[in-house]
């Protein structure tokens, strides 16, 4: 077994924010549409515009840390160990089997959260900011010779971003859950927030594409 860097200081911000910032949105989303009161309508809608344009900021920035760094690659799909992957979350996991993925720096996630987190990123997320995008900047009334869309529109576009909002509250859902299949309970949590990782040692060395270097460091509770 041994510790080897997975998530940089960048990756680990981007998510943890992101994840604040999407649970944020869920909140005053849901209060702007009744189901609870806490900081008020007013306030609700004035949070949920803020914490957008923050989410979008947070976007822009991941998707060119993604590009520059080549990090992009890690969402292609990939159908190889996809069935002993879902064998493993529907009964493997249950009867201690082992990973059928095994995690390092150049491929961070399984095949099932390459598809889950494609999807998120070139469907869900999307949808959501174009549809957000247009209820923030459409005026009500519309007044005659106006130009933007009408009423039924602006209700469909509002379907359109509650069913994406309640996709991403699953999603949350379903990672909380993700988390704690890890080598242990706790080792998922642990990687994002100090960005290592407890591996097994296969290999002698893994390779970094951002520093060019090797990082690895043993793990203590191994060598003792």
């Amino acid at each position: 077994m041994k510790s080897v860097k997975i998530y940089n200081r960048f990756e680990r911000f981007w998510h943890w924010m992101q994840a604040a910032l999407i649970i944020f949105l869920a909140m005053t989303g849901l209060e702007i549409h009744g189901s609870f009161t806490f900081f008020g309508y007013e306030q609700a809608v004035r949070y949920h515009s803020t914490a957008a344009v923050f989410l979008m900021i947070l976007i822009v920035f991941a998707i060119f840390w993604h590009f520059t760094t080549g990090n992009w690659k890690q969402y292609l799909p990939t159908f190889e160990n996809l069935r002993a992957q879902i064998d493993f979350y529907l009964t493997g996991i249950f009867r201690g089997a082992a990973h059928p993925v095994k995690r390092d720096v150049l491929s961070k996630l399984n095949p099932i959260q390459r598809l889950v987190y494609l999807g998120l990123k070139i469907l869900v997320i999307p949808i959501m900011v174009s549809s957000g995008l247009l209820y923030m900047y459409y005026r009500y009334p519309q007044r005659e010779g106006m130009v933007g869309i009408g009423i039924f529109e602006l209700k469909s576009v509002a379907v359109l971003h509650t069913l994406g909002a309640y996709i991403l509250i699953a999603f949350i859902i379903t990672h909380l859950y993700l988390i704690t299949t890890g080598q242990t309970v706790g080792s998922n949590l642990k990687a994002m927030i100090t960005g290592w990782e407890d591996i097994e040692d296969d290999d002698d060395k893994v390779y970094n594409p951002k520093t060019t270097e090797i990082e690895v460091k043993a793990d203590e509770t191994t060598t003792n």
